[in-house]
């Protein structure tokens, strides 16, 4: 699920912050956000920020564990707008306030 920050007012690591994410790499101009929901650190949402000007936009998915390796990569995260995801999605709106809208 996708949201987006306009304007922005403040450090998007900060921002995050306060709604219990860690930062947790910078890569191509995009930075990824974790909150785990148990202490092995699975399930947690994981969020995608990027920043354009003064947007904010975040793309946010459940990782129910972490991804398997072998023949082929298998990333085992929800995209769906159900569940825990649109429960995570309602309590981040409510933090960031009317700048922030789904998408």
């Amino acid at each position: 699920m996708k949201i987006i920050i306009n304007p922005i007012t403040e450090n998007p690591v900060s921002l995050l912050r306060k709604a219990g994410y860690v930062f947790q790499r910078e890569e191509n101009a995009e930075m990824s956000f974790i909150r785990a929901l148990a202490s092995a650190g699975y399930p947690r949402f994981h969020c995608y920020a990027k920043l354009d000007k003064l947007t904010l936009t975040l793309n946010l998915h459940l990782d129910q564990k972490k991804h398997t390796y072998g023949e082929t990569t298998r990333h085992h995260g929800e995209y769906e707008n159900g569940g825990p995801l649109k429960e995570e999605v309602s309590r981040l709106i409510g933090i960031f306030g009317e700048k922030a809208k789904i998408i």
